[in-house]
């Protein structure tokens, strides 16, 4: 594989074949991909809502009006849609899983380790609520390296893929009672397999020039 090549020709997609579906066992192979994602002091801060059937999709469509209708077809046409979502506060309930399903992987050679991490979680959520006071800002970051991860999967399996983040935020939150749960919706991502009317798929890529956003120290 050359992974030059997979992000040379990879793209936003615009529009979807709705009859093309990805298969399940290579679906559960990006999920756990997505499930793998790397986070600051693994803190995982997040919750995903996969929809992979035409009602689970209308409902995510329900956000998807006004000044956001365009981005509908995209997620009606998709072969799954998946709603990235971020923890709204880290709480002492999340640290304690996150210590806890450390403990069960091995990870502590003994219980001074297991309190070291524990300590160092508890600081950096301490610093980053009280300090900066930004943990939203800093929590959703994570959740885009998550993003970021599957972009660069679908394209190495040749699945189509868009992140989205035009929608109704309100209107997600109420329809899947996000707020109920402690979560903020950060973005959608859509993937399946383009349509031939997809306009993006035939256009050329554009990026800055390296010297415009490269300074070699």
């Amino acid at each position: 594989m050359d992974l030059l090549k997979v992000l040379q020709s990879r793209y936003t997609t615009k529009a979807y074949d709705a009859n093309k579906k990805i298969p399940t066992e290579q679906f559960n192979q990006l999920l756990e991909i997505l499930r793998l994602a790397p986070s600051s002091i693994n803190i995982q801060p997040w919750h995903f809502f996969v929809a992979d059937h035409a009602d689970a999709k209308a409902r995510i469509a329900k956000a998807l009006v006004g000044k956001y209708a365009y981005n509908a077809p995209k997620v009606l046409d998709s072969s799954h849609t998946i709603l990235f979502c971020t923890k709204a506060d880290i709480d002492a309930e999340h640290l304690e899983q996150l210590l806890q399903q450390d403990d069960q992987s091995g990870r502590f050679k003994d219980e001074q380790a297991k309190q070291g991490q524990k300590d160092t979680r508890t600081g950096y959520i301490d610093y980053y609520r009280n300090e900066k006071g930004d943990i939203g800002r800093w929590a959703e970051n994570q959740t885009f390296i998550a993003l970021g991860q599957m972009l660069l999967a679908a394209g190495i399996e040749q699945i189509d893929a868009t992140p989205i983040g035009g929608f109704d935020e309100e209107i997600l939150s109420q329809e899947l009672e996000l707020k109920q749960l402690g979560l903020i919706p950060s973005v959608l991502l859509t993937l399946g397999y383009r349509s031939d009317n997809d306009f993006n798929a035939k256009l050329p890529k554009s990026r800055l020039a390296a010297e415009q956003i490269f300074t070699h120290l």
